[in-house]
């Protein structure tokens, strides 16, 4: 009788713990747990590039990442300008693509 208490407690177990680790996995239209984890660097690394950049208003400029595609959108001066934050977002390690929806002032 001990020995199928324990087979249950192992499989009961085994169970749960698949439930679980299914709850962390991603699809087509929501991240898991590690992808938005790996986004919220991306965005950092990015935002954080285009702020110490001297040549981008980095403040002027919204960073948004999805599965390693970031999203840039706000305004800037000049194509140059817009040009390069696309530049510094595409440099960043883990970016998959970059869509540039700078415009330009």
């Amino acid at each position: 009788m001990n020995k199928s208490l324990n087979g249950f407690r192992m499989i009961a177990l085994a169970g749960a713990l698949a439930t679980a680790l299914a709850g962390c996995a991603g699809s087509q239209t929501k991240e898991s747990t590690g992808e938005i984890l790996d986004d919220s660097v991306i965005t950092t690394k990015v935002k954080s590039a285009l702020i110490t950049d001297k040549t981008v208003s980095g403040t002027s400029i919204s960073v948004e990442t999805f599965k390693g595609r970031v999203l840039l959108a706000g305004y800037v001066k000049s194509v140059d300008e817009r040009q390069r934050a696309e530049g510094l977002a595409r440099a960043v390690p883990g970016v998959k693509a970059v869509n540039n929806k700078i415009e330009v002032k």
